[in-house]
């Protein structure tokens, strides 16, 4: 009796199990997409703008060099207020502003072998 009730619940498993999947709808059919157009032809020319960090009269400017002359950190101290940090974390000129550096676990910013 337990095989005979074992064998219709396995095949009305069976049976549910291929009506779901036959309700499942096929991918649409999908196409390369058409070639960009072409750029303009002064686009390629044009200087992006840098972005440029003012330092204000007054405050107090330390820079930070590698052994390779490059600048990696800048302190800036403002009259009687808190100083900051202007970080290049990557090497390629992108800036980014912490206020304190103790702030918790940093890794070595240093550059151990550069390649060229």
């Amino acid at each position: 009796m337990r095989t005979r009730l074992r064998a219709f619940l396995s095949a009305l498993l069976l049976m549910v199990s291929f009506a779901a999947a036959a309700q499942v709808p096929l991918p649409p059919k999908l196409e390369p997409l058409p070639e960009p157009p072409p750029m303009p032809s002064g686009a390629g020319n044009v200087d992006e703008p840098r972005v440029r960090i003012p330092v204000q009269q007054g405050d107090r400017v330390e820079e930070l060099r590698d052994a390779g002359g490059n600048l990696m950190m800048l302190k800036v101290t403002p009259p009687g207020g808190t100083p900051y940090y202007l970080v290049d974390t990557s090497g390629n000129g992108t800036w980014i502003r912490r206020n304190p550096l103790d702030d918790g676990v940093r890794v070595p910013m240093w550059s151990i072998k550069t390649f060229e």
